[in-house]
């Protein structure tokens, strides 16, 4: 499998955001450069929010060139980062459409930005070693606090890079396949749950992930296809 990813990485001590650096350099890098930062001062999730990104993480960004803008980008890092926490023996899934937690518990997000039929940057932003925010524990975990023990950021980074050319590749060639794995990962299905989908709160039960990428919700019998919203599995 030709590697594309990570033929070419960028080492910070500390930037803003990886995402924001990797935007302004994206036109004049190959495809597949990757931009690390041990710290981001201003890391952010959906929505602009602010990630926390102390050092101990895995805070990176990829920069990728799709012939074609396609939201399902997210999805390649989702499954990089589950099968990565795999590896390490963790039992991840997906909380569509951009997180990845581990016992109950974010333990990652990703973030795709970019400008239509010139780049794509997928941003990930991994807890490995960091410590978590006591305003955070509730909902956040790390990968040191499951296994107990700190774990090398080289050998984490290493099994990432691998998953993420995997499943780019599969990504161009067969998305069916990805989008297949994405409906296996994907613990929220048969679930009820919460979105804020802009203004709209809708509570439902998550049926299916789409081919597209987007949640099919069962609101009262009826079916809804949801492109996109923060999902909540607590229910007021």
């Amino acid at each position: 499998m030709e590697a594309t990813i990570g033929t070419k990485v960028i080492k910070l001590d500390e930037t803003d955001s990886t995402n924001e650096y990797a935007k302004g350099i994206a036109p004049e890098v190959p495809e597949g450069t990757v931009v690390i930062a041990k710290r981001q001062t201003a890391g952010k999730g959906r929505k602009g929010r602010f990630w926390a990104s102390p050092e101990g993480g895995l805070w990176m960004s990829v920069i990728l060139k799709p012939q074609k803008v396609d939201p399902r980008l997210v999805f390649v890092g989702a499954l990089a980062v589950a099968d990565t926490l795999s590896d390490f023996g963790l039992a991840p899934g997906i909380k569509w459409p951009n997180d990845v937690w581990v016992a109950g518990k974010k333990i990652a997000g990703i973030l795709t930005e970019g400008k239509a039929g010139e780049y794509t940057v997928l941003g990930i932003g991994l807890n490995v070693n960091n410590p978590i925010p006591p305003e955070l524990r509730r909902d956040a975990i790390s990968m040191m606090e499951l296994i107990g023990t700190p774990l090398p950021l080289d050998r984490v980074l290493e099994r990432l890079l691998f998953h993420l050319n995997a499943w780019y590749r599969i990504f161009k060639e067969c998305p069916d396949i990805m989008m297949a794995k994405v409906r296996e990962r994907t613990f929220i299905l048969g679930r009820t749950v919460r979105i804020v989908e802009d203004d709209n709160v809708l509570i439902g039960r998550a049926v299916d992930v789409l081919d597209d990428g987007s949640l099919l919700l069962d609101i009262d019998g009826q079916l809804r296809r949801i492109l996109y919203g923060d999902v909540s599995l607590r229910i007021p």
